[in-house]
């Protein structure tokens, strides 16, 4: 009895089919064959008769043929460069409106998108109000003039230079920054219910799953106002509801505190 090859290809074992099959051997007698010779795990029998069934319709070639519908895997060049091109026109785009659009796997384009460009999902950045240009001029306005009295206030006798100090801390004059006061007017609901990373609690796998019911902002709201200087808060002041602003009155209240 002949010794089975150890080492073989699938397209020797198919090239071995074609032969007997043009020789006139039967699809069963080739798969006996193939067995005997390559190991029962060459090629099966319903795959011996599939093949001689495509040389019987004329087949010569003894690769595969391309797989229509969707490529085992879609994480090339082409995808990657399209999927960067819908992120940047649209910043929030979700990965299953991407997958969607482009007609491939949520997995694939979770790792073109975190893996192969190295995007990564954040909020934005809370700030208090957008400046206008005239808003950012002011504030410059305003600080180059701060600047300048420092400067003008260096030779007397009460102050210090500014600059930095040998360990690194910024110094200047404290008499002119102890003398400044600034304030700030904002919204503030008389309900403000926590959120939801702030009730997080920590969980062990066998305790109960925790409830938080939904509690909406209090549609009332009130105006506060602060004022402080170098040392702190001087003045918190929480307007009635309905009331309005009077500068005037803070002006004589901050008077009183000096």
């Amino acid at each position: 009895m002949a010794t089975p090859i150890k080492e073989w290809s699938k397209l020797e074992v198919r090239a071995v089919v074609r032969f007997l099959f043009s020789k006139g051997t039967k699809p069963s007698e080739i798969h006996k064959q193939i067995a005997e010779t390559y190991g029962e795990g060459a090629m099966s029998r319903s795959r011996v008769y599939q093949w001689c069934t495509w040389f019987g319709e004329g087949r010569t070639s003894l690769g595969d043929e391309p797989k229509s519908g969707r490529p085992k895997t879609s994480t090339n060049e082409e995808n990657t460069t399209r999927v960067d091109e819908l992120i940047r026109c649209d910043r929030r785009m979700k990965i299953r409106e991407i997958a969607l659009k482009l007609e491939i796997l949520k997995s694939t384009v979770h790792e073109i998108v975190h893996d192969t460009l190295g995007y990564r999902k954040v909020s934005a950045r809370w700030v208090p109000k957008m400046l206008t240009e005239d808003h950012k001029l002011q504030r410059v306005e305003i600080s180059q003039r701060l600047l300048q009295r420092c400067q003008q206030d260096n030779g007397d006798e009460d102050t210090t230079h500014i600059g930095v100090g040998p360990g690194g801390d910024f110094q200047a004059n404290n008499n002119l920054f102890d003398n400044l006061n600034t304030g700030v007017e904002t919204w503030v609901h008389r309900n403000t219910p926590e959120t939801k990373r702030d009730s997080m609690t920590w969980k062990h796998p066998s305790s109960p799953v925790t409830k938080k019911f939904k509690v909406q902002r209090s549609a009332a709201k009130v105006m506060a106002t602060v004022f402080w200087d170098a040392k702190g808060v001087i003045l918190l002041d929480i307007l009635p509801q309905g009331q309005c602003i009077n500068a005037a009155r803070y002006c004589s209240t901050l008077d009183g505190l000096k």
